[in-house]
């Protein structure tokens, strides 16, 4: 740009030079020619002619004179603004050599290590507040399941889908929510079990589900396409013993939280109640298990979030999270957090951390529900 100007400015200045010297001649002229019409008696009639031509000659430059001086001006101006965007981009260019590529590096990374430091003491909290649903597709049974998984990366957007409660074991991959949303299955799985119910869970590349007409949880790899582990949660009830409000063999629920992995379920000995273990994800042995007081069979569904249990009232319209259970304190309270059923039937509610919503079956529509926490801020004495 510098260099356009430059030349324009040269070319402009020669022409400039030139009707100067035109401006000149053309005063010059017209005094003479003042003179001459003072005392034309005295001069010949061609004479006069001539002049008269030469001024009309003359006359057209004033305005292209004048256009020059505005042009010269112009230049001047743009000139002088480049200067000013050169000073800028020097003084810029010398503020970001004072520093090296590395350490400029270094302390992004610093600063995005602070960040996500910021953000782990911000992770959980307790549940205020839920909204939706945001109906993201319609397909399938009344009842089914749908997933991602809380620890994948943030590229890794791949979404699981497992229709129907009971007589099957394909599961369908889908790469993406658009994927999952078009219909454009990346890859189907044939497990070598069926499952029971709808609360199954994908944790870290793993798939966890109920082993129809048993108390059998099977950890199942995507990647390898095998099973990794099976365990039987002891005294658990299976097969429509002690399931959710609406059946379909919801004895068993496996979720995952900020903490981990957990089985809710009930047993005779807690008198049908739920309880609340957590599992090894490797070995699906039970590390710690919490009794509550709530019968499981009055549940209309249930998530974890923070390492609270959250139970419904019913699956049906009106539901609302109803009663809480920390295992942090091991204690409960009632609460009162309604939410909208669109659908009327509810048959799968869980929470994934990393998108930090409720992944619904909704009567046949897959939706999402936001969650609003009251975050609590964790200081170096917490443990």
């Amino acid at each position: 740009m510098s260099q356009s100007i430059e030349v324009l400015n040269l070319r402009t200045q020669r022409d400039f030079q030139y009707v100067l010297k035109m401006e000149t001649q053309m005063k010059g002229l017209k005094a003479k020619f003042r003179q001459i019409e003072d005392d034309r008696k005295t001069l010949m009639t061609k004479h006069f002619q001539d002049l008269k031509e030469k001024m009309d000659e003359l006359l057209p430059l004033i305005p292209v004179l004048e256009q020059y001086k505005t042009d010269a001006k112009l230049i001047t101006q743009f000139k002088e603004e480049i200067r000013n965007l050169s000073a800028v981009l020097t003084g810029i260019q010398e503020e970001i050599g004072a520093y090296d590529y590395e350490e400029l590096h270094q302390r992004v990374l610093s600063l995005e290590t602070r960040l996500r430091d910021c953000m782990k003491k911000l992770t959980c909290g307790k549940l205020m507040k839920i909204t939706g649903p945001i109906t993201v597709k319609t397909s399938g049974t009344r009842f089914g399941a749908w997933m991602t998984d809380p620890l994948a990366s943030e590229k890794n957007n791949r979404v699981w889908y497992m229709d129907s409660y009971t007589n099957n074991k394909i599961v369908r991959e889908y790469k993406s929510i658009t994927d999952f949303i078009s219909g454009a299955e990346s890859r189907t799985y044939n497990l070598p079990f069926k499952w029971a119910g709808t609360n199954h869970v994908v944790y870290n590349g793993s798939l966890y589900f109920n082993k129809y007409q048993s108390n059998i949880i099977i950890k199942y790899s995507f990647d390898t396409g095998r099973v990794l582990a099976q365990r039987s949660l002891e005294y658990a009830g299976f097969h429509n013993v002690y399931p959710y409000t609406w059946g379909g063999f919801s004895d068993i629920d496996l979720m995952a939280d900020e903490i981990g992995l957990w089985a809710i379920y009930a047993t005779n000995q807690n008198a049908g109640n739920i309880v609340i273990s957590q599992l090894n994800q490797d070995t699906l042995e039970v590390m710690k298990s919490w009794s509550t007081g709530y019968p499981k069979r009055s549940a209309g569904e249930s998530f974890m979030i923070c390492g609270t249990l959250y139970v419904t009232n019913s699956h049906l319209t009106g539901a609302k999270v109803y009663y809480s259970y920390s295992t942090k304190t091991s204690t409960y309270e009632y609460t009162d957090i309604p939410f909208h059923n669109q659908y009327f039937h509810i048959s799968m509610l869980d929470y994934n951390a990393r998108d930090r919503a409720l992944y619904a079956w909704n009567n046949g529509h897959q939706v999402l529900f936001n969650v609003t926490l009251f975050h609590i801020i964790k200081t170096e004495d917490d443990t």
